[in-house]
């Protein structure tokens, strides 16, 4: 099914602005994915819309809230009225309880220092502590002797207000994970949001679409949600390790188990098993565990297993990033074999310029002020000329509707953009949008993609940068062949190639034909060195004789100026 969904309409000025986009959400999770949902999810969808209006902005506020507990004095709106009578119908329903029992940790948490120096009076003066005693030591002293959880009028029999617990945060944040694919994204980000501000490229959607294919596939984003959270409260990894999914058959939720490993690695790392760091660096499979596993194997002195894996993962042709770091591994690992050590490959010599300006100030403003003129304008542009451009001309590659790239009419981007096949999959749509450069066709494209998108959400045009003055210098100025090596070396590694450019480009428009009608220019202060990303590029430059300086700035008081 293509779907036919509006997108909410709701201005900032209707106070319940919040709830049209909340309703939005559960409409489209109803449609497109009641196959995934269990009964209690059906009926919160069916209960929610016979819910008043005020019951219904009264839930998403407490949703979009930070935890599950909360004072009704502190539920208080303007739009809604009166929380109590708003309150009733989700008590009714079992939504939210309204007589909780609370740890001694959450009743902290609820009450203020007076209230807890009240309440506590008694056991506050059996401990032996003063009634002054801070919130931090009273909650340290009062723990061991509250093992048991309460309700508040146990705590407080007199107490002058409520603790409300919300009953159904783990079914909205399914709903939620369903809806963005994610839980990254929180539903403050965008059911307070006025969606008319943001304008998105319009994709269609079919079932293939779906950032879930089976409740089972839910289930294992949420175990591997659940399992980041506990490590990072603390709990073990080798505990957390006998509890972690198995490997899915589904990409992207098996590059997320990835992720986790290599975050369970490094904490047991840290823990010092390092045994077990291996075997999860082992079990995750990703180019950044795998150099960590090597670091440790060399750490213990294992130099002919880090050598043999290392010697191995250089002839798999690993990504730009994994390469620099086993270029710089392996010699190591070399003289520590009593190895020949193999041909050393440095940087290539790049242009440097030393530039006195006057400081301190931002370094990139002084070197555009110091050098611009007239016919030879430069401009800050860092990461967004290049990738711009690449976003302009690769638009239909980018914004292809291919099964699990969007799922929800309000994405920047698509969300397996940087998944390892995500070129793989459109290779012949990039090649399509490439071979423009080929017939000299990719001016008029990226001026044809300019004007009839202009505006709307890209992961790569920012588009207060790539304006009109800038397109068409640059156009006119870089070749195309320069434009599709550097498309060619980002389609390479998308999340690590599209940072790490040059931070200014000259243009030179009156230059001989024959010689370059650019520059990129790299611009470090006193004391900032090149980043690895940044030295990639660089050498990318320099094989492909495009021209590019770095200039080093230092501060002066004078007007002298160095080149």
């Amino acid at each position: 099914m293509n779907s036919a969904f509006a997108t909410p309409t709701a201005s900032l000025d209707d106070p319940f602005y919040y709830l049209t986009n909340f309703r939005f959400v559960l409409a489209w999770v109803g449609e497109r994915h009641a196959d995934l949902l269990a009964a209690d999810e059906h009926n919160f969808l069916d209960q929610f819309a016979t819910l008043p209006r005020a019951s219904q902005a009264l839930l998403v506020r407490m949703v979009m809230r930070k935890g599950e507990l909360f004072r009704l004095s502190k539920l208080s709106y303007a739009e809604i009225g009166d929380s109590a009578d708003a309150m009733a119908p989700l008590i009714a329903l079992g939504w939210v309880d309204d007589d909780p029992a609370l740890s001694i940790d959450e009743l902290f948490n609820q009450l203020r220092l007076a209230e807890l120096r009240h309440v506590l009076a008694e056991e506050i003066r059996t401990a032996g502590l003063v009634a002054s005693s801070s919130k931090t030591a009273l909650q340290a002293a009062m723990a061991s002797r509250f093992p048991q959880a309460a309700p508040l009028n146990s705590w407080w029999p007199n107490a002058t207000d409520s603790v409300m617990r919300l009953s159904v945060m783990n079914i909205c944040d399914r709903l939620r994970l369903m809806f963005f694919g994610n839980l990254r994204q929180d539903w403050a980000e965008f059911v307070l949001t006025e969606l008319g501000l943001q304008r998105f490229e319009t994709v269609p959607f079919t079932p293939e679409s779906r950032a879930f294919q089976s409740r089972h596939e839910v289930d294992t984003y949420l175990a591997l949600h659940y399992l980041r959270q506990r490590l990072d409260a603390g709990e073990r990894p080798a505990d957390l390790y006998q509890e972690l999914p198995p490997t899915s058959e589904n990409r992207w939720l098996a590059a997320r188990r990835a992720r986790l490993l290599l975050q369970l690695g490094r904490a047991a790392e840290r823990n010092e098993d390092v045994a077990l760091a291996l075997v999860m660096y082992g079990d995750s499979g990703s180019g950044e565990a795998r150099i960590r596993q090597l670091r440790v194997l060399e750490r213990l002195g294992e130099h002919q297993t880090a050598f043999e894996l290392a010697t191995q993962a250089l002839n798999e042709s690993p990504n730009e990033s994994e390469h620099q770091a086993l270029a710089r591994l392996l010699p190591r690992l070399r003289r520590k074999l009593k190895l020949p050590p193999s041909p050393s490959v440095s940087d290539p010599a790049h242009e440097h310029w030393q530039a006195a300006l006057t400081g301190p100030q931002s370094v990139e403003r002084a070197v555009v002020e110091a050098y611009s003129k007239p016919q030879e304008p430069v401009y800050y542009v860092e990461n967004s000329l290049i990738t711009g451009l690449f976003g302009l001309l690769c638009w239909p590659a980018i914004f292809a509707p291919l099964p699990g790239a969007f799922f929800h009419p309000f994405h920047t981007g698509p969300a397996d953009l940087y998944r390892d096949d995500f070129v793989a999959r459109r290779r012949d749509a990039f090649d399509a949008c490439l071979a423009h450069l080929e017939d000299g066709s990719y001016r008029e494209i990226i001026w044809t993609t300019w004007r009839e998108k202009f505006g709307l959400a890209s992961p790569f045009v920012h588009w207060p940068i790539v304006d009109e003055s800038l397109v068409e210098l640059a156009l006119e100025c870089i070749p195309a062949t320069h434009l599709r090596a550097s498309f060619e070396r980002l389609l390479g590694d998308l999340k690590a190639n599209r940072a790490g450019l040059p931070d200014l480009i000259q243009f030179l428009p009156d230059a001989p034909t024959g010689t370059p009608r650019y520059r990129m220019i790299e611009v470090k202060g006193p004391g900032d060195r090149l980043q690895d990303n940044q030295r990639r590029w660089l050498s990318f430059f320099h094989r492909h004789e495009m021209p590019v300086a770095v200039c080093y700035v230092r501060w002066t008081d004078g007007d002298e100026r160095e080149v």
